[in-house]
């Protein structure tokens, strides 16, 4: 039987909206979509390079406790609702993944689930060791 194994930040809006931060199914790990909260403090930064930072911070920190990290991303998807705020946020992507690579889409959307969120990174990862 493949092993699914659910991942949690502590977020109150993982069991009230009925989402885990990330799926461990068998070989790969599925992080949900992160926006820039700071998760510490419940706050969201308000510029988008600093909410960027953060969701790596989070998908990071999903990712170590699934036995991967960041350097086993293997695709990336970035949502930003300002095609304005592109570059700030693929610069902050650079300084992760740059060495790594991961198929990657960014996508302008007309907005995520609050006015204050910029942008949110969802991605796929393997298992280290497997």
């Amino acid at each position: 039987m493949v092993e699914r194994r659910l991942i949690s930040t502590g977020s109150p809006f993982e069991k009230a909206y009925g989402y885990s931060r990330a799926v461990v199914d068998g070989d790969y790990v599925f992080v949900a979509g992160t926006t820039g909260y700071d998760y510490a403090k419940m706050e969201m930064p308000d510029d988008v390079a600093a909410q960027t930072h953060n969701c790596f911070a989070t998908i990071a920190e999903a990712l170590r406790e699934a036995n991967s990290d960041m350097k086993a991303i293997v695709r990336a998807t970035y949502y930003v609702t300002d095609r304005n705020d592109q570059e700030a946020v693929l610069n902050v992507c650079g300084h992760y993944l740059a060495d790594v690579r991961p198929a990657a889409t960014m996508l302008v959307v007309a907005g995520l689930l609050k006015p204050e969120m910029k942008v949110e990174i969802e991605v796929t990862a393997r298992v280290i060791g497997r």
